[in-house]
C-alpha cells in the first residue's frame, strides 16, 4: 500500500484487466502539489485559479483572476503546472474539472480543488478523460459530506482506482478519445446552433405576432368582405367604460375616480390599422404578492397553501418542477389567489429574470404568489392574456431594462413601472387569429427543440460510452510489446520516494535568507 491511500479498494476482488494493465490508485500514480502562501511576496501578481474558473460544459479555465500577493484569497495556496487536472471536491456532480493550459503554468489554484498532477510516466490526458468520466464522478458522490456545501476530501479522490495502461497504449487511447471526441464535438455544435437558431425564430414569431405581421389584420378583411368591424380602440373604450361603472358600484368608494393615464405613444412604434396602444393599467388589475417571513398575531388561524416564486415563472412558462408552501392567513388568500388567465411578471433580480413571465391556467389548486412576482389581472375576457405575455416577453425585455433600477449585476421594476407598460391592442378576433397562428409555430418549434435536446442527450452518453471503453481497454488493441503498467508503477514509486526525500532534507536544512537581486 502506498501512503495508506489504497484503503478499502485494496481489500475487493478487483476484475481481470487486459494485458500489461496494472491496479492502482490516483494517489499512486500523482505526486504531491506545492504549497504556496503569495501574501510571502504581496508586490507579486499572480493569476489564481477558482472553482469560478471553471465552465463546466467545456471542462476548460475560462475566467481567471489576477491578484496581487497582498490580496491574495485565503484559499490561494496550490501551485499548479501545465497539464495538471483541477478536480473540484465541492459538488463533485457538477463536474467543475479543468486541465491546465500552458499559459498557468506555475500560477496558483484554491484549495477546493484535488490538483491532480500525475508522475511523468503519466499523460497527463489520460487521467483528465479519467477524472470527467461517469464512474469515477459516480464513485465520488455518495462520499460528499454536508448539505449546503457537500464536498469530499482529497484523500477520498485520490485513494480511488484507477485501472493503468502501459504508457504508449495510455498515449493510444488518449489520441482514440480525442479523435472520436472531435467528431461528436462537430455534431454537437451544430445541434447548439440549431438550438440557437429555433430560440431566434421563437423570438421573430413572437415579434411579428405583436406587430401585426403574422396573421391579416382585421381591417383588411373588413375591407375586402366589406363589412364592419370592432377596431381595438373602440374595444378599449369600452373597457375603460366597465372599469368606471365598477368603481362607480361599490358601496364604500373613496374620492375621485382617477382616470387610468394612457400611453405616451411618441416612441412606440407605428401599430397596424385597427390597433390601439393602452398601458396595463387601463386594461387591467395589477397585484404584489406575499412577502415570506412575515409575522402574525399570536393565535392569528393560518392556512399552508402553495405560492409560486420568481423560480417557478420563466420566459413563455411555467416551471412547476418545485413549489414550495407558505402559511398565510386566509385573508391573504383570497387576496392572492391566482385564477386561470392571469399574467404573471417577475419583479426581476439576474438580468434575464427581469419582467419574465407566463399566463396561469389554474395548474394547482389555491396558489398564491411571492412579492417578487407580480399579478395581472385583465378586466376583460375581450383580451386574450397570451398576447399580453408574449408582448412582454419581447418588447418588455428591452423597455424593462430601460426603465427598472439597475445596480451592478441586477435589475428590478415595480408596480409603478409595469402599471405603466404599454402593450399593443388588436381587435378581439384579430387576437384569436394571431394566437393560433404562434400556437401552431411554437408547437413546431417546441417539437424542433424537443428532438434536439434529445440528440444532445444522446451524444452526451455517446461521449461516456467512448471513455467507458477506453478505460476497460476495449477502445483500442493492446500491444504485447509494450512495458507492463506494474514496471511503470515501480519506476513512479521511486520517483515519488526520492521527492519526498529531498523535502525531508530540505525541512532539515536551516532556512537561507534570500539573496536580493542585482539592480
Amino acid at each position: 500500500m502506498i501512503d495508506g491511500l489504497q484503503g478499502k479498494n485494496s481489500r475487493i476482488k478487483q476484475p481481470d484487466l487486459p494485458r500489461g494493465w496494472a491496479h492502482a490508485t490516483l494517489g499512486e500514480i500523482c505526486l504531491q502539489v506545492p504549497k504556496v502562501r503569495p501574501h510571502d511576496e504581496p508586490g507579486e501578481a499572480f493569476t489564481y485559479l477558482d472553482i469560478a474558473s471553471i465552465d463546466n460544459t467545456t471542462h476548460r479555465v475560462v475566467a481567471p483572476k489576477a491578484f496581487l500577493g497582498k490580496d491574495a484569497p485565503s484559499r490561494a495556496r496550490q501551485k499548479v503546472r501545465a497539464s495538471n487536472t483541477l478536480f473540484s471536491t465541492v459538488r463533485t456532480y457538477l463536474k467543475n474539472i479543468a486541465m491546465v493550459p500552458p499559459e498557468f503554468d506555475g500560477q496558483v489554484a484554491s484549495t477546493g480543488f484535488c490538483v491532480l498532477n500525475p508522475a511523468d510516466e503519466i499523460d497527463p490526458r489520460f487521467l483528465f478523460y479519467h477524472a470527467v468520466s461517469d464512474d469515477f464522478i459516480s464513485a465520488l458522490n455518495p462520499l460528499q459530506r454536508g448539505t449546503s456545501y457537500p464536498a469530499v476530501r482529497d484523500d477520498d479522490v485520490l485513494s480511488q482506482r484507477i485501472d493503468l495502461p502501459p504508457l504508449p497504449e495510455q498515449r493510444r487511447i488518449v489520441a482514440e478519445i480525442e479523435r472520436q471526441f472531435t467528431r461528436l464535438d462537430a455534431s454537437v455544435a451544430a445541434l447548439r446552433r440549431a438550438q440557437a437558431n429555433l430560440k431566434r425564430y421563437r423570438a421573430s414569431t413572437l415579434r411579428a405576432a405583436c406587430s401585426g405581421e403574422l396573421a391579416t389584420t382585421e381591417a383588411e378583411l373588413a375591407r375586402a368582405e366589406d363589412r364592419e368591424y370592432e377596431p381595438a380602440d373602440a374595444l378599449l373604450e369600452r373597457i375603460l367604460a366597465e372599469r368606471r361603472a365598477r368603481w362607480e358600484s361599490q358601496e364604500q368608494r373613496r374620492g375621485k375616480y382617477q382616470e387610468p393615464t394612457a400611453p405616451n405613444t411618441s416612441d412606440l412604434p407605428t401599430l397596424p390599422e385597427g390597433w390601439v396602444w393602452a398601458t396595463l393599467n387601463q386594461i387591467a388589475e395589477l397585484k404584489g404578492g406575499v412577502t415570506k417571513g412575515q409575522r402574525h398575531k399570536a393565535g392569528q388561524p393560518l392556512i399552508e397553501v402553495p405560492y409560486l416564486r420568481v423560480a417557478n415563472v420563466q420566459r413563455g412558462y411555467l416551471d412547476l418542477s418545485v413549489v414550495k408552501t407558505i402559511s398565510v392567513p386566509p385573508s391573504t388568500v383570497d387576496q392572492l389567489r391566482l385564477v386561470k388567465g392571469d399574467i404573471l411578471f417577475n419583479e426581476g433580480g439576474d438580468r434575464d429574470k427581469l419582467g419574465r413571465g407566463w399566463v396561469w391556467n389554474d395548474e394547482i389548486e389555491d396558489c398564491i404568489h411571492q412579492n417578487h412576482v407580480f399579478r395581472v389581472r385583465l378586466n376583460s375576457h375581450d383580451i386574450l392574456p397570451a398576447i399580453i405575455s408574449w408582448w412582454g416577453n419581447s418588447f418588455g425585455q428591452d423597455y424593462f431594462q430601460r426603465t427598472g433600477k439597475q445596480t451592478t449585476n441586477l435589475a428590478s421594476i415595480n408596480l409603478s413601472i409595469l402599471t405603466g407598460f404599454p402593450v399593443p391592442l388588436p381587435p378581439l378576433v384579430e387576437q384569436r387569429r394571431i394566437v393560433a397562428a404562434v400556437e401552431r409555430r411554437l408547437s413546431v418549434i417546441q417539437q424542433a427543440a424537443a428532438a434536439v435536446a434529445a440528440s444532445l442527450h444522446r451524444a452526451e452518453r455517446l461521449r461516456q460510452s467512448i471513455l467507458k471503453s477506453a478505460f476497460s481497454g476495449q477502445l483500442v488493441c493492446q500491444d504485447p510489446d509494450d512495458e507492463p503498467a506494474s514496471v511503470l508503477l515501480e519506476r513512479i514509486r521511486a520517483q515519488r520516494e526520492a521527492e519526498r526525500t529531498a523535502a525531508s532534507a530540505a525541512k532539515r536544512r536551516p532556512a537561507s535568507r534570500r539573496s536580493k537581486a542585482p539592480a
